[in-house]
């Protein structure tokens, strides 16, 4: 009789999966054209000066071992993954969070990459993809923030599909076409694949049914209206992958929920985020943690009584590379919900 550890088991099947993306993957064949947030953008070669404005993206660039082509950054939620600090230091932060015009194009970029349309779309507080156009810089958007999605509405969006993952994988695959790294892409997704059904599976003994969470990104003030995650944004797929259910029912991207109809629900998990942005009072975890034990009605919600809130980082919270951090991060909340008979 032979008997498997189901890591090793794990570790071999992982690694035959990589063996096999990257015999698949090919060389980018230029010109390569690719439909964009409704957009076709076209790369006759692929890019040597890079401007990214959106975390995520810069991160992905990293992670496809494209630091030496980025010749700028901007919008930052948390540091850098450790990983990538040296290489991070060594390339011009434009802002923390909205740059200029002048201060993006001043790189003298061959190519823009964005996370949000809000910072370049069209209408963009960055500018405008025909501003970017008439210089003959292309943008290429994150599809996370555009496919599925309605930038019209205003705020963070409406969602019309629910987020899932594919779509940091597909965003993935374009930057490495892009580039011509595909083989790095392909063994980066079928990384991020294996780590999200590790968390599944972890999970799926003690079946995460029954159980709600709460996810709040942040307030304009600690005592007015948080925003708090909807029902089809990377929260509600961190949830819903794990069988937890997320108590707010808006198809909004982050929408302004009281904190009495949030304490009628009564979550049994709040997650909150953490971020070096200082937008607003509640960017501080530590905030909003003293807010909710001190409040005479977040501090009555099972959440808190129970010692069940939790800290994510805000770039888990969005539609991101990190998103599986997330994942894995409420994966360890579920456990532990079960672990000590709150349920």
């Amino acid at each position: 009789m032979i008997t498997l550890n189901k890591h090793v088991l794990a570790a071999g099947v992982f690694a035959a999966g990589l063996a096999s993306v990257s015999q698949n993957a090919s060389a980018t064949d230029y010109p390569l054209t690719l439909e964009n947030c409704g957009r076709t953008v076209i790369f006759d070669h692929a890019p040597t000066r890079v401007v990214s404005l959106g975390q995520s993206n810069t991160e992905i660039l990293y992670m496809l071992g494209l630091a030496d082509r980025v010749v700028g950054t901007a919008v930052w939620f948390n540091p850098v993954a450790e990983e990538y600090r040296e290489a991070n230091a060594k390339i011009p932060r434009l802002a923390d969070n909205d740059p200029s015009f002048e201060s993006v194009v001043g790189q003298k970029p061959d190519l823009v990459t964005n996370q949000y349309q809000w910072h370049v779309g069209p209408n963009g507080a960055v500018g405008t993809i025909k501003q970017f156009s008439e210089l003959s810089i292309p943008v290429y958007t994150a599809p996370a923030d555009c496919v599925g999605k309605d930038n019209t509405t205003g705020g963070d969006g409406t969602r019309l599909d629910a987020f899932s993952m594919d779509l940091i994988y597909r965003t993935i695959t374009e930057i490495a076409q892009i580039f011509d790294v595909e083989e790095r892409g392909a063994e980066l997704t079928a990384d991020l694949r294996a780590r999200e059904q590790a968390a599944r599976d972890r999970v799926s003994d003690v079946d995460g049914r029954g159980i709600n969470a709460l996810f709040w990104f942040s307030s304009a003030e600690l005592d007015v209206d948080p925003f708090v995650a909807g029902q089809k944004g990377a929260p509600a797929y961190i949830a819903n992958v794990l069988g937890v259910k997320n108590v707010i029912d808006s198809d909004d991207e982050w929408p302004k929920v009281g904190w009495e109809t949030i304490a009628r629900s009564n979550p049994d998990i709040i997650a909150i985020g953490k971020m070096d942005r200082r937008r607003f009072p509640a960017d501080d975890w530590e905030l909003k943690m003293k807010f909710l034990q001190s409040d005479p009605v977040t501090s009555q919600m099972n959440a808190v009584k129970n010692d069940h809130v939790i800290v994510l980082d805000a770039l888990s919270m969005n539609p991101t590379i990190r998103t599986i951090n997330g994942i894995e991060k409420l994966a360890d909340a579920v456990e532990g919900f079960h672990t000590d008979g709150s349920n």
